[in-house]
């Protein structure tokens, strides 16, 4: 099965395609094309030529793709939104099924140990949720980096990790890390080998934009 895999829940823009073979529980997963590039205002003009240019390197045409898989966040609304709306367009227009899955996890779901995972929500706070071995507790959560619950994490991962280690409690990876294209297929292997109807693409925006409509006088 060849998939098509987006993100655009951080600052990274991504676009990978993915060929999964084998049983739901069982499969096996080779990254064919990626493109990525740290740009936090370039979603809009960058995710649709890396879309393309994934493409080309497998000569791959949208017909060849069998499947699309989304991050679906939390992420900032308007980066956020590119990929999603581009993920259900493209499967929407070759007739193929989309699944969503938590961006988070595809950056916890590689963890080991008891892991805090952060992303950057802007406004000087992170998306987070804890892990224990690539499992994720909970639900993810927004707030400010200094102000986190006790969570019993032995280290904290991501762009948010990375931007706040100061203020957070635990040691932080230095490195920003951003969500893993092939860990995002992995988890939603189970539904695309069993032939799960496609799913409505939900965000996991976590609070209300940054931008409103200008109320009436």
């Amino acid at each position: 099965m060849k998939v098509l895999a987006l993100d655009t829940s951080t600052s990274a823009v991504q676009a990978a395609l993915v060929v999964v073979d084998g049983a739901a529980f069982d499969a096996e997963l080779f990254l064919t094309a990626f493109r990525r590039e740290v740009d936090p205002r370039g979603h809009v003009e960058k995710l649709g030529p890396f879309i393309e240019a994934c493409l080309a390197d497998a000569g791959w045409t949208a017909k060849d793709v069998d499947a699309v898989v989304s991050g679906v966040g939390p992420g900032p609304f308007t980066g956020l939104r590119v990929g999603m709306v581009t993920a259900a367009a493209f499967a929407d227009g070759a007739g193929v099924p989309v699944y969503g899955v938590c961006s988070l996890d595809g950056i916890g779901g590689n963890t080991r140990g008891r892991a805090l995972v952060a992303t950057d929500a802007r406004r000087k706070e992170v998306y987070w949720a804890v892990y224990e071995d690539g499992l994720r507790e909970g639900e993810p959560q927004v707030g400010k980096p200094a102000e986190l619950p006790e969570t019993g994490a032995d280290y904290a991962i991501g762009e948010g990790a990375a931007k706040y280690a100061a203020e957070l409690a635990v040691p932080a990876e230095a490195e920003a890390v951003y969500p893993d294209l092939v860990k995002l297929v992995e988890l939603a292997a189970p539904r695309l080998l069993s032939g799960a109807p496609s799913e409505q693409l939900t965000p996991l925006y976590l609070r209300r934009p940054d931008a409103q409509p200008a109320s009436g006088k």
